[in-house]
């Protein structure tokens, strides 16, 4: 298998400035046929208020079954990190990230859950899958408890 159209892994490479300069990148899915599933988990995701300019923080769990490619995790890190200095509402920066690992793996199934941790008393979670999830393949709960504030 050969990874040489790989523009960032083995190498230094600098965090994008925004989302749409990020350059997400897949390789061939080492298991084409079975049905199996990819979990990513960003605890520590970060973007702005786009009317404040206040950080916002969320733990981003991106689960997906594949089909013909996998994403290449270092160019997912650093496209989750160009979120850094982005303004966008929590809805919009979910949804950026779902639509855009789908237009590049055409997977069988992808499913979104963003907890954003609360600002202004009142967390928001964003939740998004592509349809119902392919019968046979374990696909556990994601884990991040409900906000419960102090206790």
């Amino acid at each position: 298998m050969s990874y040489s159209d790989l523009t960032q892994l083995g190498q230094p490479t600098a965090q994008p400035a925004s989302p749409e300069s990020a350059v997400l990148e897949r390789v061939a899915n080492p298991q084409p046929g079975a049905q199996y599933l990819v979990r990513f988990t960003c605890p520590e995701f970060t973007s702005l208020c786009p009317l404040t300019g206040q950080p916002d923080f969320a733990h981003i769990v991106l689960d997906y079954v594949p089909r013909d490619w996998i994403v290449e995790s270092k160019s997912l890190k650093l496209f989750l990190a160009s979120f850094r200095n982005h303004g966008a509402f929590h809805e919009a920066c979910t949804m950026e990230i779902a639509g855009r690992v789908v237009a590049l793996l055409d997977p069988v199934w992808l499913r979104i859950g963003a907890y954003w941790y609360p600002r202004g008393g009142m967390p928001i979670d964003v939740f998004w899958q592509t349809g119902a999830p392919p019968e046979g393949v374990w696909i556990p709960d994601q884990g991040v408890a409900p906000y419960r504030g102090r206790g």
